[in-house]
């Protein structure tokens, strides 16, 4: 902010036109209590225990376990249509995450999917269907329904027996080489806990979102209250600027431009109080919440700074643990049995068909002999095996795609880890130097200039950007401090990890 140490009579007279607009009064701060949204920081927070994994959630909570319910019109979910609670619900950071964890739309859709997939393993471990025939023959010409009668004797055959009948009923059995459906069901399965692991670590992308603009609220509430001080500070400068100018010991303007630097701040402070509610709301529909429900958080940036493991440490835990190479690593498991399966292909299947004959057709009395059969099919395949050749060929290139695939992914993640790693050490360093060295010498600079403003009446422009300084750096250290917070949290969910 420019100090108005140099007005000219223009200038003057739009500083007055200006205050008469932004008086104290009109100003005057709505209380925090009757924001839309506000955020509550409490130092001595408790933090909960640490929540368990997504596959173990699925069938531990109960309202998981409700959500997993086959969807009927009874019981489809209304996320965004559920009514605005009556009163502020106070969650933190972990709270949040569980909240994500179990009403997030997409992770819904993602865990339905996943449960979809399983069971799909069954059906394909399964025996194949079997196959009941009935057949009965010798109907004369011209007597396609005499079933029972087909060969009874006529004016034109009265000895019957004229035109052969042969009637049966069969069950015919498919059966695959054995090995193929049971390796099927495995492919199947494996792949069902791939798109498992695939919405783990959608949930860890989510979470680093939802992390993000958590603590990006708690700047916002911090700058709130920088600027809240800050305009205390200037009503004080102002009270000093009038009383000199009482005594005829500083020009009016002082106290003009001190009026103008306080409806600044002020008009500061509805820019922040409007990113903040913004926050919230995104906080609210990232949660499954409706965005006008009334939400506080809880929470202590300063606190939740902790030790981070060294980059060795979070580079091995995501080489081992992180969900995206747990679900490529699954993925490339299906592949390799996809080849055995298609090598099975070459191996015939049988089928079984038993059958009973008699002389007689299938509705009527059986006076005559029955006897039984039995017949063993083997299904080869032909045609030179080129469906067989080609089919193997496909399930290689896939298990080889698979394969880079999985070393992608994997320098992929060691890559963002080390990428989160150093913007986290330059967020931190940034944050300490604003901390230690910065905001300390503004505060003295600040105070300097006022006494000195107090005594002599000399300084008054360098008091006025001593005062804008040190608000400038509070505000840049609350968000060098949200930063390094939101930086703390990417690096953790790069390596595969909450950020707990």
């Amino acid at each position: 902010m420019k100090p108005l140490n140099s007005a000219t009579p223009f200038a003057m007279a739009a500083v007055v036109v200006c205050a008469s607009i932004f008086s104290v009064s009109a100003l005057a701060q709505t209380p925090a209590n009757s924001a839309p949204g506000s955020v509550t920081v409490q130092a001595g927070d408790t933090l909960l225990a640490t929540p368990p994994s997504i596959s173990s959630q699925l069938g531990a909570n109960s309202k998981a376990a409700e959500m997993f319910a086959p969807v009927t019109k009874a019981n489809t979910p209304k996320i965004y249509t559920k009514p605005v609670s009556s009163g502020p619900t106070e969650m933190d950071l972990r709270q949040l995450w569980n909240e994500l964890k179990v009403n997030n739309p997409q992770l819904s859709s993602l865990r339905e999917s996943y449960l979809s997939a399983k069971a799909t393993v069954p059906q394909i471990a399964a025996p194949a269907n079997p196959q009941v025939g009935l057949v009965w023959s010798g109907m004369p010409a011209n007597s396609p329904f005499a079933l029972g009668g087909a060969n009874a004797p006529s004016p034109n055959n009265p000895g019957g027996g004229g035109i052969s009948s042969n009637n049966s009923i069969s069950v015919a059995q498919p059966f695959q080489f054995p090995g193929k459906k049971s390796l099927a069901a495995d492919i199947a399965d494996t792949n069902a806990e791939a798109l498992l692991a695939s919405s783990e670590s959608t949930y860890l992308q989510l979470g680093a979102q939802l992390s993000t603009l958590y603590y990006g609220a708690l700047s916002a509430q911090k700058q709130l209250q920088v600027l809240k001080e800050s305009v205390m500070r200037l009503e004080m400068i102002k009270n000093v600027a009038k009383a000199r100018y009482a005594n005829n010991a500083a020009a009016y303007v002082e106290f003009l431009n001190a009026q103008v630097a306080q409806s600044a701040a002020q008009a500061d402070q509805f820019n922040v109080e409007r990113q903040l509610d913004v926050a919230l709301k995104n906080i609210n529909t990232l949660v499954g919440r409706h965005s006008r429900e009334k939400l506080v958080l809880r929470g202590d940036v300063r606190r939740a700074i902790n030790g981070v493991p060294t980059l060795i440490e979070l580079e091995d835990y995501a080489e081992t643990s992180h969900p995206s190479l747990k679900s490529s690593a699954l993925q490339l498991d299906a592949a390799r049995k996809g080849v055995d399966l298609a090598k099975k292909a070459y191996l015939p299947d049988f089928q079984v068909i038993g059958s009973s004959y008699t002389p007689r057709g299938p509705f009527s009395a059986n006076n005559g002999a029955l006897f039984y059969q039995f017949e063993l099919d083997l299904i080869i395949p032909l045609y030179f095996f080129t469906k067989e050749k080609y089919g193997v060929e496909q399930a290689q290139r896939n298990q080889a795609a698979a394969e880079a695939g999985n070393i992608s992914n994997r320098q992929q993640i060691v890559l963002a880890v080390n990428t989160a790693y150093a913007v986290y050490e330059q967020a931190k360093n940034q944050a300490q130097f604003l901390k230690d060295r910065q905001v300390p010498q503004a505060d003295a600079a600040y105070k300097v200039g006022l006494t000195q403003y107090s005594n002599n009446g000399q300084g008054f422009n360098d008091l006025l950007t001593a005062q804008t300084q040190l608000r400038n750096l509070e505000i840049a250290l609350a968000q060098a401090e949200s930063n390094l917070m939101q930086a703390q949290a990417v690096l953790m969910v790069s390596a595969g990890k909450e950020p707990f």
